[in-house]
């Protein structure tokens, strides 16, 4: 292994080091023993934190695997915290990220949605992965949304975040405070029975490719929101579309209009830790539809048909 100096370990102008890494109150240096073993215990929780801060399995994955990266050209004896130093480059890698998502997100075409984590990935993710939990997390600024998702999503202290994002506790605690305040809205605040979510994803998949627009406004809420990703690559709404009314007719028109291809599959899954659909056709998952259920009707469905953030999930 080719050892990397502390200089060689600073992100771009952000400065990152690896003596800032280090706990308070932390005297034993780590010797780097067990190193591999310790990365992959850590990895599941380096992926959560990368997805919520990046809204993107994918782009979540890269970013662990530059973490691994620099993990391996530590020097021994120069780290005493290995969690805090990995929560530290896995954060800032993302916060260098965020600069040039934020200009593809100002071009993006359509409404932008988080790549959707499927079945078994919600497990090692951890929970909090609601769509609305993640489109409140992309409306704060990323030191609002970085302090916030390590101290009140993965329990650092605050001393930590301080470290991680180069300021001071007070003005950490400043940044989480106010995503709190921001992220409120996006915290499911009702828990469908496992019974309840059957029920009505069930429902909603036979009434939508059915055409059944008696079933549909018998399960949709009042006060639904429909949206959809296709990121400019396949037919889909451009903004949400709000009411009951306007989802029915949405329904019904792409029904009419894009009928899916008789060959398809779909099956009910867990997406973003909720209950959802994925429609496949010849082992290529073209849609997957999340679905938010509160007070047992469905209150919001996000749709997911931009090829891009789907292809991970071809069989």
């Amino acid at each position: 292994m080719i050892p990397i100096s502390k200089r060689d370990l600073a992100f771009g102008d952000l400065g990152v080091h690896a003596d800032l890494f280090d706990a308070a109150g932390m005297s034993e240096a780590f010797d780097m023993d067990g190193a591999d073993d310790l990365f992959e215990a850590r990895r599941g929780a380096m992926t959560g934190l990368a997805y919520r801060m990046l809204g993107s399995r994918a782009d979540a994955e890269d970013v662990v695997q530059d973490a691994w990266i620099r993990w391996r050209g530590v020097e021994a004896g120069t780290v005493s915290n290995p969690a805090g130093f990995l929560n530290k480059i896995v954060t800032r890698l993302c916060l260098d990220r965020l600069k040039s998502a934020r200009a593809r997100r100002e071009v993006y075409v359509g409404e932008w949605l988080p790549e959707p984590v499927v079945d078994d990935d919600n497990d090692s993710l951890g929970e909090d992965l609601s769509v609305a939990f993640l489109l409140a997390l992309e409306r704060l600024t990323p030191l609002e949304r970085a302090a916030f998702l390590l101290h009140d999503v993965f329990d650092a202290p605050f001393s930590e975040v301080a470290r991680v994002l180069g300021r001071n506790e007070a003005a950490c605690r400043q940044l989480a405070a106010r995503a709190r305040e921001h992220v409120k809205a996006g915290k499911p605040r009702y828990r469908p029975s496992a019974e309840e979510e059957q029920r009505l994803t069930s429902a909603f998949l036979a009434a939508a490719l059915g055409g059944d627009e008696a079933a549909l406004r018998g399960i949709l809420a009042q006060d639904v929101v429909m949206h959809a990703d296709g990121g400019g690559k396949v037919n889909a709404t451009m903004n949400p579309v709000y009411g009951l009314e306007k989802a029915v007719r949405l329904l019904m028109g792409v029904k009419k209009k894009w009928p899916a291809p008789e060959d398809t599959v779909a099956r009910l899954a867990r997406i973003n830790g909720a209950p959802g659909i994925v429609m496949s056709q010849g082992g290529v998952v073209f849609q997957t539809m999340g679905l938010e259920i509160v007070d047992g009707r469905i209150a919001a469905v996000y749709t997911m048909r931009n090829p891009d953030k789907l292809a991970r999930l071809h069989a």
